[in-house]
C-alpha cells in the first residue's frame, strides 16, 4: 500500500503534485491520501490553511490535489512541532514563489530555539524528580519528600 505521499488521486497518472490536477476527491478520500484525520481537514480548513475548497451543489466538499499536498505540508509541519500560527505562516511562504527563504529558515530557527528552551526545562524536571525519587524511602512510613516538595515544605491543613 502506497504512503499518503505516493498515492495518487483518482484519474492522475502520477503522485500528488502542488498543481490541481482536476480531479475532485472527497473529504474521506482526502483524508485518506494526506493522512490526515477529517475532522482535523475541517479545522484546518476552518483555519483558513486550505485557502477556498470546492463544494458541490449538495455542499459536500471536494479537494484538489493541491489541498492534499497541502494537508500534507500542514501534517508534517505538526510532527515537526510548529504552532498553528507558524504553519500559517509557512504555508503562505510554501505558496509564494517569490519568497525569501530567509523568512522561512527565521521561522523554523525561532522554533528549534523554542524547542531547546522546552527541552532544557523538561531536563531540569527531569533532575528534579530523580532527586526527589532518591530522597524518597517508598515503604510503610507516613513521611514522603515528594509530596512535601510538591506543597513547598507547607503541611497539610488539619481537618476540623
Amino acid at each position: 500500500m502506497p504512503s499518503p505521499a505516493e498515492a495518487r488521486l483518482p484519474g492522475d497518472s502520477k503522485p500528488a503534485t502542488g498543481e490541481s490536477t482536476g480531479s475532485l476527491v472527497n473529504i474521506g478520500q482526502a483524508a485518506k491520501l494526506s493522512g490526515v484525520s477529517a475532522k482535523m481537514l475541517r479545522h484546518y480548513e476552518s483555519l483558513g490553511l486550505l485557502g477556498q475548497v470546492v463544494r458541490t451543489d449538495s455542499g459536500y466538499r471536494q479537494y484538489t490535489s493541491t489541498d492534499v499536498n497541502t494537508l500534507r505540508f500542514i501534517k508534517r509541519s505538526r510532527d515537526l512541532g510548529f504552532s498553528m500560527a507558524e504553519i500559517a505562516e509557512l504555508v503562505n511562504l510554501w505558496q509564494d514563489r517569490s519568497r525569501a527563504s530567509a523568512s522561512v529558515k527565521h521561522i523554523a530557527q525561532k522554533h528549534l530555539d523554542e524547542l531547546g528552551t522546552r527541552i532544557a526545562a523538561m531536563q531540569a524536571m527531569q533532575r528534579s524528580l530523580q532527586d526527589l525519587l532518591q530522597h524518597c524511602h517508598g515503604d510503610a512510613r507516613p513521611d514522603c519528600p515528594i509530596l512535601d516538595d510538591l506543597a513547598g515544605g507547607q503541611s497539610p491543613a488539619p481537618c476540623h
